[in-house]
This record gives structure tokens, sequence and C-alpha cells, in this order.
């Protein structure tokens, strides 16, 4: 059984910024339930009970429409290499999109990564920490290019277009970008 928390500790603070990977789980009222992998330099503690994400454009939009229904996020970091061990950050997230009052401000923290889109905020309610025992162990060889490469080859308009003709609208058919 995990220990939970009211805040980030400096101990759990430390191990997530070690991390390379962590994942995000979002859920709509009604319909589906997404889990989304997320690397590169795109995660910021911003205090005990503050912190938020980059946002890349991608395939999807699931995240965002979630967050703009009922604000429900979990984001999990796990330990692949030296003691096995989870953290979970558990909370209310808001999306602060590209060009909206603020963005500028959050995504100024992060590297200048083409098809940003949005900068994901998350009030911590609760901070979960387990054994990770079934988290196999393995070795980081670096972060992938391809998603960063394909928004700086398209440009800043046709990522704007994607986002508008391919981030519409969630698979449940909720409004997305």
């Amino acid at each position: 059984m995990g220990s939970f928390f009211g805040a980030i500790s400096e101990k759990h603070q430390a191990f997530i910024e070690k991390q390379a990977m962590f994942f995000v789980a979002t859920a709509a009222n009604e319909g589906h339930v997404n889990v989304s992998p997320k690397g590169l330099d795109s995660f910021k503690v911003l205090g005990p009970n503050k912190a938020c994400y980059l946002d890349l454009t991608g395939s999807g939009v699931e995240t965002i429409a979630h967050l703009q229904e009922n604000g429900r996020i979990t984001i999990m970091f796990c330990a692949y290499d030296g003691p096995p061990n989870i953290v979970r950050l558990l909370g209310t997230g808001s999306v602060v999109k590209l060009g909206e009052p603020g963005y500028e401000d959050l995504a100024a923290m992060f590297p200048e990564y083409p098809g940003a889109r949005a900068v994901i905020t998350i009030d911590i309610e609760k901070v979960g920490s387990s054994c990770g025992f079934g988290v196999p162990l393995m070795e980081v060889v670096g972060q992938r290019d391809r998603m960063i490469d394909y928004a700086e080859n398209k440009g800043e308009q046709a990522m704007a277009d994607y986002r508008v003709t391919k981030n519409a609208e969630s698979i449940d058919g909720l409004p997305g970008y």
C-alpha cells in the first residue's frame, strides 16, 4: 500500500526532476480515459502544490478536452533505474493555450519547442508514493526528436492549421483546441 502526502516534498521533487518521462492521465465525464506519455524537458514543479508542463501539438487533444470539461488529472513518474519508486501527483488541471494571457510567462520556463500549443498547470491536492517493484529496469538512450523535427519542418502556420483541423475535438466529441 502506498503513502499519500498533502504536498510535494523536497525528496519527491528531486525524484521528479531526474525522470526522463512521465505519464498524464485524464478522463471524460462520459467516455474514455486517456493516458499520454511525455518526455523532453517539459515538466516543472512550481511549488509544494503546483506544477506545470508544456503541451506539444500531437495527434490527439484528449488531455485539453478532459481538463476543459472537468479538470481531473493525475501525473505519474516511475523510476526505471536505481531504487524502485512511483510518484503520482493528483489534482486539478487548467489549460493555458498559446496566445492566451499568461501563456508566454509559463512557456518561458521551458526550452523553445516548435509545436508547443499550451501549458497545463496542475493544482496538486495529493501526492502518492508507492514501491514501483513491478516497473522494469530500463536505460534511457535519449529523447526522440521526431515530434520536434515534424513541427519545425511544418512551420508555425501549418501547425496552427493542424490544431484547428485535427485538435478541434476529442475522440468523445468534446471541444478541444
